[in-house]
């Protein structure tokens, strides 16, 4: 019989909107029924047979104690269409007795704790187990329990085993029982620790049939590194080998973890993100590590929009801001190593290659050499006075692409400051040096091994359900997807010790997963422990649905972050794909823990004062005091956030950015016929009538014309959707949630106009709506910061993530459990003092 799914959740804990986890396991049921093995007399031989005399009774009652329980005989029932082929596979089959040794076919003996393989049917691959009990059934048949372990197309992987060592295999808990002559070979699984150099095997796995250094896990598709206790319990049983690789890579994994457990929360912990938008992502998990008791702070940013990339760097100016592309930064950060290898500041195997790097020469330390520049104008003569930044691509659209040092010339100052290739300073070494060791020294750029967590949402435009082009066969070619691979490269580079990837909901959707599966796929290539799931952003305390898909990765000497549990009663919506609504985080059904409400428009923007369409002000004062938990927090200063023993000086409640997109005039006229009532869209318009399948059409005898000559109802607005939506210039209203916080404020599309005044939602309402603080003040015009905002990552979530990543940096996560319970009022809690942290 097929193997279950099996969910682990909190106990007595769900929400009823949660769908059943799915199942899934090796396709291995169909072939069990249609060969099943006869156990018959064959001349005077069996088969299959068990060996040597059966268990003591006691000891097998003790061990396998299900298998010993009386039958309980109950009055028959009717039959019920709800009864499934399931309900029959959960019988226990009830032994007479248990045996340790087998014989199968005369050929080959098996014992208890043996790896091996079972049939599968014609034409098929055989399917690996471990034994892990045999016993003759009260039946008169013969059995024995298998658990399962994986390969690599068995797994949410599918179709990127190709990524995988085929001798890679993945150990499972889901066991089931089947008769005993299916078992048709012995196996040598050798069962490793998992090494953090992802550069291949090692050499022991050379004369195995097959290794196994993670456990695959099917709820939320976890896959986590061997624990200790499962290799000592294996080791017991003959599988492993003795080689010495296998036992000094053992000791030098639970060396650094011994090691490092005292110093981790001492030191800064480094966060680089990647795609970061103007940082909610990073903000979030800074936050949320912070109340775990973890110093997380965001050292590094790359983003490819400028207006972005302002706004995170005047909010964080804590960090080095990038503004390039992922595939420059890469670029950068492989020629920031060199640089640090060639001053010696770093080692490497093959030093000898960057002695000569970008055509420095080795000249004394002491040598005094300076880059000189002939203006061909004047004559005039300008002399390097230092180095002061490094970066890669084309700076000012010069011609040339390549490794760029900004030159801070001699008499001159920053205003002055000029982007020169790398090439045109190559006399110029000691000031190179004299910049790369100040830089190395201060962290400008992160190094490999260098990095505690890289986080990111890799932008995959390729997925989108707007785009008619989708390749829906090969996604990763379509050039819109490639970040995908630039994100998944950049942490092959670092080996950072935690990765967090997030994404929209379709990255599950398209193809059956498609990307989804090449982003675990590419982890697992590397070594990285992998768990994934889903988190819709009001279960942790916004007035947002939102779902967004989240992939942690965690090197094998760290643990596995769990997903926080939600702490908030929100209703789930969304079209989750089938396949993957077992990885929705959420608290199982029938459960008595006691949410918090849910947010509605109202608690989170009702106190904001009244704006009108044409409003433009950056910073307004605020006209009334906080009424709701929410507005007290969203309110307070970052200082005040975070707990930090550096106050800020301005001791103002700063409301930035409280200013909505000013709608041309015809669009203004329209909303302000829109009633001001719940449900309210341009079907209230004069002259506009709901059909037959709820499609609209107008009545052409009362066409209404605004000032502009332009009609009333545009024509756009009847056709969207076929003419079956409510969306254009829809209102919303108090006790409503907002499905998802869009990057465009036009209301030709969605519903987005404020509950009483006539405008769109402001950048500010659209803010508190994903959870930054009201002093997080945005850069650019109007429109580049709805874009910023829309992009971002719900700041809560990533506060939720940030605290269970905190958790397991510091050891202190539970190992058997996925998921996490946050602590009561974590949505508005904050650390006043660094006592509280614990």
């Amino acid at each position: 019989m097929a193997p279950k799914r099996k969910r682990a959740t909190k106990k007595d804990e769900s929400t009823k909107s949660i769908p059943k986890p799915r199942k899934r396991a090796p396709k291995r049921a169909k072939t069990v029924k249609e060969e099943p093995v006869k156990f018959v007399e064959e001349g005077e031989k069996y088969v299959a047979r068990f060996l040597d005399e059966p268990i003591p009774e006691s000891e097998a009652k003790s061990t396998w104690p299900d298998r010993y329980k009386p039958i309980t005989v109950q009055k028959p029932k009717a039959p019920s269409r709800n009864t499934t082929k399931d309900d029959e596979k959960d019988k226990i089959i009830r032994a007479r007795c248990h045996y340790r040794r087998a014989i199968v076919d005369e050929r080959q003996i098996y014992e208890l704790n043996d790896d091996a393989y079972v049939q599968a049917g014609e034409g098929n691959q055989p399917f690996v187990c471990k034994i892990v009990e045999m016993f003759e059934g009260a039946n008169g048949k013969l059995y024995f329990t298998a658990r399962w372990f994986y390969r690599a197309d068995d797994t949410v992987m599918k179709q990127f085993k190709i990524l995988i060592d085929d001798k890679r295999v993945f150990f499972s808990e889901i066991r089931d029982t089947n008769e005993l002559g299916l078992l048709e070979k012995k196996l040598n699984i050798l069962m490793i620790p998992l090494n953090e150099n992802a550069a291949g095997p090692i050499a022991a796995t050379k004369t195995c049939d097959y290794y196994c250094d993670m456990n695959y896990l099917l709820p939320y598709d976890t896959f986590e590194a061997l624990q200790q206790d499962t290799k000592m319990a294996i080791s017991e049983s003959s599988t492993i080998s003795s080689d010495t690789d296998v036992n000094e890579g053992a000791a030098a994994i639970s060396e650094n973890q011994e090691g490092s457990q005292d110093t981790r929360v001492q030191r800064e912990t480094t966060l680089l993100d990647l795609y970061s938008g103007c940082g909610a992502m990073s903000t979030g998990l800074c936050m949320g590590a912070q109340l775990s008791g973890l110093n997380l702070v965001t050292k590094w940013a790359v983003d490819m929009n400028a207006h972005a990339c302002k706004s995170l760097g005047h909010n964080h100016p804590e960090t080095h801001v990038r503004n390039m592309s992922a595939e420059d930064f890469l670029f950068l950060l492989k020629e920031w190593e060199k640089l640090c290898i060639h001053f010696s500041l770093r080692n490497s195997p093959n030093s000898e290659e960057y002695e000569n790097l970008h055509g420095m020469t080795n000249v004394e330390d002491n040598e005094d050499v300076s880059e000189e520049s002939d203006d061909e104008d004047d004559g005039e003569v300008f002399t390097v006075e230092k180095i002061v930044g490094i970066s890669f691509g084309v700076p000012k659209k010069l011609q040339k692409r390549g490794l760029y040092l900004k030159v801070r010339w001699l008499n001159y100052d920053d205003s002055h400051d000029t982007w020169e290739p790398i090439e045109g300073l190559s006399n110029c070494r000691e000031k190179i040096k004299e910049f790369v060791k100040l830089g190395y020294e201060s962290g400008i750029l992160p190094l490999p091994g260098g990095v505690d967590v890289v986080c990111g949402g890799p932008p995959c435009q390729g997925i989108s359900g707007h785009n008619r082009f989708r390749n829906l066969l090969e996604p990763l070619k379509d050039e819109k997807n490639k970040q995908l691979l630039v994100y998944m490269n950049i942490v092959e580079f670092l080996k950072p010790k935690y990765v967090l990837m997030e994404n929209v909901v379709d990255m599950l959707k398209m193809s059956e997963g498609y990307l989804a599966r090449y982003a675990v796929g590419r982890l697992i290539q590397m070594n990285y422990q992998v768990r994934m799931g889903m988190m819709a952003a009001g279960a942790y305390g916004l007035a947002q649905f939102r779902l967004r898909f989240f992939l942690w990765g965690a090197l094998p000497s760290m643990m596995i972050p769990q997903f926080p549990l939600p702490t908030h009663d929100l209703v789930q919506r969304g079209n989750i794909v089938k396949e993957f609504q077992g990885n929705t985080v959420a608290y199982d059904e029938g459960h008595t823990v006691k949410l918090a409400d849910k947010l509605l428009l109202r608690d989170v923007i009702s106190d904001l004062p009244a704006v009108d369409n044409s409003e433009q002000r950056d910073e307004i004062p605020y006209d009334q005091d906080p009424v709701t938990p929410f507005q007290q927090f969203i309110r307070l200063r970052k200082d005040e956030a975070l707990g930090s023993l550096t106050k800020s000086k301005s001791k103002k409640h700063v409301l930035y950015d409280h200013h909505p997109l000013n709608l041309n005039i015809n669009d203004y006229q329209r909303v302000c016929r829109v009633p001001k009532r719940k449900g309210a869209n341009f079907r209230d318009f004069p002259g506009v009538i709901v059909g037959p399948g709820n499609v609209v059409h107008l009545d052409e005898d009362m066409k209404i014309m605004l000032q502009s000559g332009k009609q009333l109802v545009p024509n756009y607005a009847l056709t969207f959707v076929d003419g079956t939506s409510s969306k254009p210039f829809g209102r919303l209203w108090w006790d409503e949630i907002v499905p998802t916080v869009v990057t465009r404020a036009e209301p030709h599309n969605q519903v987005i106009i404020h509950p009483t005044q006539d405008r769109v939602l402001s950048i500010r309402e659209n803010a508190r709506l994903q959870g930054f603080p009201d002093d997080y003040k945005l850069f650019g015009p109007t429109k580049q910061k709805y874009i910023q905002v829309g992009n971002a990552v719900a700041v809560p979530v990533a506060k939720a993530l940030g605290y269970a990543l905190g958790i397991a940096f510091q050891g202190l996560a539970d190992g058997k459990d996925p998921l996490l319970t946050l602590p009561e009022g974590f949505a508005f809690m904050k650390p006043n003092l660094p006592s509280e942290l614990a």
